[in-house]
């Protein structure tokens, strides 16, 4: 077994639970900084799931206890929390957010025997490497830059497209995946730029793009970079709209990017919020005052899998429970029907495309544009 050095874990790591509890869930992702609204949806999404099967009696008659590990983001941050969780005998864990930190992390938890579900990393590599121990609830990078081409390509033929990207793991890889199927469909980007994460200033960016007279702006990257973009685009006089993938989906990113960002195009699945099966679960979110957009259900998903899986592998080890995820079983969750393949990817890749634009009320906020993203 290589080692892996444990650092200092940042911010909180915190047990909620009954004190008989048995079984030791975590949840890890950005808790703090930049990225802490998606940090919130998988603490509250696990947290609601949690609470809600123990209230009904838990996993096989035994209780489930929750750790929390801030990784702020950080590839670095995350093999900390990962080597954390381990020490303290976690075998399940909702995480991480970022795909950049959901690599190096998983293989902590493969080392260590936990079976790890993100509720959102998506780039293809995540589920590529033969581990057996990492699964996701979300899709991939290649099937959401496939319906951002598509769409480009059916709806602005003959436009220029800038594409730009945040330089990560996840940013870059769904840049590159939208920039292969605009290229396999005869569209060749005029610009094609990466940004440093966390930068603030992107005049010298957005004069480029001013420059290359672009129709459109694929941004791969997350809300904050994103809607600071947005925000300078308008600034200069850049009308071209923005189209970004699931990383912008929060409402921050009109929060950051202002009034300028309606119109702005983006790939998510189907808003889980609308399903039938949702129904419930989303007024007890409300009632919390919480909006359970974007991950939030399926991190809430996500526990869900785990709970069938061990009862139905009669086991709470995490690779007999695994080897139940992965053998096409069907399950029941929050955010419909799911079935996993044999990598630990969904069965039912599910991207559409939404347009940020003002709801009856005025705010800016996403909306799906029709079931198949066009």
């Amino acid at each position: 077994m290589k080692k892996l050095a444990l650092g200092l874990v940042l911010g909180a790591f915190a047990f909620a639970g009954t004190a008989q509890a048995q079984i030791k869930m975590g949840v890890a992702g950005p808790l703090t900084g930049p990225n802490a609204a998606f940090g919130a949806q998988l603490k509250n999404g696990t947290d609601q799931a949690v609470e809600d099967i123990n209230a009904a009696g838990g996993i096989m008659g035994q209780k489930i206890t929750v750790g929390y590990g801030d990784d702020v983001s950080d590839p670095k941050q995350g093999v900390s929390v990962a080597n954390k969780f381990a020490g303290d005998g976690i075998k399940f864990v909702v995480g991480h957010f970022n795909s950049g930190v959901t690599m190096p992390a998983s293989e902590v938890y493969q080392e260590s025997g936990i079976l790890e579900i993100t509720p959102s990393a998506t780039n293809p590599k995540i589920t590529e490497r033969g581990l057996w121990n990492i699964f996701r609830t979300c899709g991939r990078d290649d099937q959401q830059g496939a319906v951002a081409s598509a769409w480009i390509i059916k709806n602005m033929k003959g436009k220029k497209v800038a594409i730009v990207h945040d330089k990560t793991t996840y940013g870059q890889g769904l840049a590159d995946e939208t920039k292969k199927g605009l290229n396999k469909g005869g569209m060749k980007e005029v610009m094609y730029e990466g940004v440093n994460l966390g930068e603030k200033d992107f005049s010298a960016l957005v004069s480029k793009i001013k420059a290359s007279g672009a129709d459109l702006v694929y941004w791969g990257g997350l809300h904050t970079e994103g809607g600071l973009i947005v925000r300078q685009m308008r600034d200069q006089g850049v009308k071209a709209p923005l189209m970004g993938g699931d990383g912008i989906t929060s409402d921050e990113f009109a929060t950051v990017g202002g009034p300028g960002v309606e119109g702005t195009l983006m790939t998510f699945a189907p808003d889980p919020r609308k399903r039938p099966e949702a129904k419930a679960i989303v007024e007890k979110f409300r009632a919390k005052k919480f909006e359970p957009e974007a991950y939030t259900l399926y991190s809430y998903a996500a526990v869900e899998i785990i709970k069938q899986a061990a009862e139905q592998a009669k086991s709470l080890d995490p690779k007999k429970v695994a080897d139940v995820i992965k053998s096409g079983k069907k399950f029941k969750t929050v955010i419909g029907e799911m079935a996993y393949d044999k990598k630990g990817d969904i069965t039912r890749p599910d991207y559409v495309m939404y347009v940020w634009k003002k709801d009856s009320s005025g705010k800016i906020t996403y909306t799906e544009l029709d079931g198949k993203g066009s």
